[in-house]
């Protein structure tokens, strides 16, 4: 385990990064910070809200804003799905940490995202699921320092999976 170093969790929307991330902090007694909630914070306004009235671009600056601003010694942070299209965010947390890719399927984050509309996620305008998902593939295998295979795991094998691997 690194202890001087962060535990940054990303993945598609639906891999259980908050959740696997909570539960994780709590097994090795450190911070856990959840970046969606951070910019729930920051913003006054939910994900949705944000998305809604100020557009998909407005949302990633106020993200990558969220992320770069972060500088814990030593957390367990969850990472909103669509941060790996901020370079300079994804950059900024490698640096501070091991980031471990929550990997689940099309078909299971399908199944998990049942109430899109309230979500919170980021399409493109025209983009369906499957193009956003076909799409942040490579980027998540792009900046993982670890893959965690995360379909039809319950949640304690996840966890058990991402303390073997750090």
């Amino acid at each position: 385990m690194h202890y001087h170093k962060n535990i940054v969790l990303i993945g598609m929307p639906g891999a259980g990064k908050s959740t696997v991330g909570v539960i994780l902090a709590k097994s090795l007694g450190i911070q856990f910070i959840d970046t969606d909630i951070l910019i729930q914070e920051r913003t006054g306004r939910m994900l949705q809200e944000i998305l809604d009235e100020d557009g998909p671009d407005a949302f990633g600056r106020i993200e990558e804003e969220t992320i770069l601003s972060l500088h814990p010694g030593h957390a367990v942070i969850a990472t909103g799905g669509s941060v790996v299209c901020s370079e300079d965010a994804m950059a900024h947390l490698k640096a501070g940490g091991v980031v471990v890719y929550l990997e689940i399927s099309y078909d299971e984050m399908a199944k998990r995202l049942k109430n899109i509309t309230t979500r919170g996620l980021l399409l493109l305008p025209g983009q369906s699921l499957r193009e956003m998902y076909d799409w942040r593939v490579p980027l998540y295998e792009r900046y993982a320092d670890l893959t965690v295979a995360s379909s039809g795991e319950d949640l304690e094998s996840v966890v058990g999976k991402v303390l073997e691997v750090v």
